[in-house]
């Protein structure tokens, strides 16, 4: 059945509201895409500057390949070339950009390694493609860049080096995944979000133990 700009813009602002709802895209951070067309291609997206807890369906832009707005009022996120640029690459049907905290902070972490693997988690399988819980899922991590011709070319870099990866990190920004369907897309952003904040926690419990061990005075 045909997709059309109305079904995938109503879809749109009720992930948006869903996100927003689970701390995920606060005040107006993040963005949201899908595909409307493939040829020539034709996106729904979510616009620039606006709160997406707040998101109505005749908010939601369409734009071209180019970035250029078709139908809507106002101007999607320059990062809409990095929505474009994975379509290209992974043929994806949506891209879910979060600015969750766990997100941000572990994109700063582990920036250094260029990149967080994470394994051992059930959660894993809810990833398409993934169909045991000893997975290792690499998530690379791009220096965040405002130059957006230079950040699309530096994440086909990344795709050409982990073309099995579902998700990036921006450093200290947030979080992109994708899918080939809006439903598997948000999918992905539940399952990858529950994984970050998992690594995140059991890294402080870690720290919190290390430190009752050593605490001065103990035996």
């Amino acid at each position: 059945m045909a997709v059309t700009r109305a079904d995938v813009s109503q879809r749109l602002a009720e992930i948006g509201r869903r996100f927003d709802q689970r701390g995920w895209m606060l005040g107006t951070s993040g963005n949201l895409s899908g595909v409307i067309e493939r040829e020539p291609l034709r996106l729904a997206i979510t616009p620039s500057g606006t709160p997406k807890g707040e998101l109505s369906a005749d908010q939601i832009l369409e734009i071209d390949v180019s970035g250029t707005v078709i139908h809507g009022i106002g101007a999607p996120s320059a990062e809409a070339r990095l929505h474009v640029e994975v379509i290209r690459a992974r043929g994806a049907g949506a891209v879910l950009h979060t600015h969750s905290i766990w997100s941000t902070l572990l994109s700063d972490r582990h920036a250094a390694q260029g990149g967080l693997a994470i394994e051992g988690y059930e959660m894993l399988k809810g990833l398409e493609g993934v169909t045991t819980h000893e997975h290792r899922e690499w998530i690379p991590i791009l220096e965040n860049d405002q130059d957006m011709p230079r950040l699309a070319a530096r994440l086909q870099q990344v795709f050409i080096q982990h073309p099995t990866c579902h998700a990036f990190l921006l450093r200290r920004h947030g979080m992109y995944t994708w899918g080939d369907s809006l439903a598997q897309a948000v999918r992905h952003v539940e399952i990858v979000e529950f994984l970050l904040e998992a690594t995140a926690r059991a890294d402080q419990l870690a720290s919190g133990d290390a430190g009752e061990r050593t605490r001065p005075g103990q035996a």
